[in-house]
């Protein structure tokens, strides 16, 4: 199957919006959210979403909630909505998939559930966009998620294509994390992709 270009498709979008329309974003982590907010606010009133139920462990999760916050106290004018940690709703929708690599189907599935909600609670509070920082990393694959988010988007609900790790994002994702004294993790968040890190750290 061809690629698509959503770097392409994204600026398509942002350059034919006549408003500042409202966008449930959501935000894997402060590193990654850096970029992002900073290219987005200046087209979107934006809301960022922590919904993470697969990052591993609790403390971990705290831990990058933390980061995010702080990176939003630099973002006034952005405010947050936050979801209680409930790791049992990953678990089970990754049920079976526990020994597949990372970037599997595994992962397919979490992206999954994650744009879900993120979709759910968009069209509860009647956003116009919902979208997620998660094509700003060179490790995810930015086809997926965005065929996920052309899955889920609606008639009165647009997905936000993207490929925020185009033009150097994922670069500007490490200068800004360094400006802003954030904690960069070393491993995607769940602890299947945790234990494949320490493995491949002991090699």
């Amino acid at each position: 199957m061809e690629k698509v270009n959503y770097d392409k498709k994204f600026y398509d979008i942002v350059s034919n919006l006549s408003n500042k329309p409202n966008l449930l974003l959501h935000a894997c982590c402060g590193p990654c959210s850096s970029y992002v907010l900073e290219l987005l606010v200046k087209y979107f009133d934006i809301t960022v979403l922590f919904y993470n139920p697969n990052i591993y462990p609790e403390e971990e999760y705290i831990k990058r909630k933390n980061e995010l916050l702080k990176l939003l106290g630099f973002y006034k004018e952005v405010s947050i909505i936050d979801i209680d940690y409930i790791s049992d709703e990953f678990y089970k929708v990754i049920n079976g998939l526990e020994n597949e690599h990372e970037g599997g189907s595994r992962c397919s599935k979490c992206f999954m559930l994650r744009l879900q909600k993120t979709r759910d609670l968009a069209l509860k509070y009647n956003f116009e966009y919902f979208g997620t920082t998660l094509t700003v990393s060179p490790h995810k694959n930015s086809q997926i998620i965005n065929e996920i988010g052309s899955i889920l988007e609606s008639d009165n609900l647009k997905f936000l294509y993207s490929d925020f790790k185009k033009n150097d994002g994922y670069k500007k994702s490490i200068e800004n994390s360094k400006k802003y004294d954030l904690y960069r993790q070393d491993y995607c968040g769940c602890e299947f992709s945790k234990k494949e890190r320490e493995l491949k750290i002991k090699e």
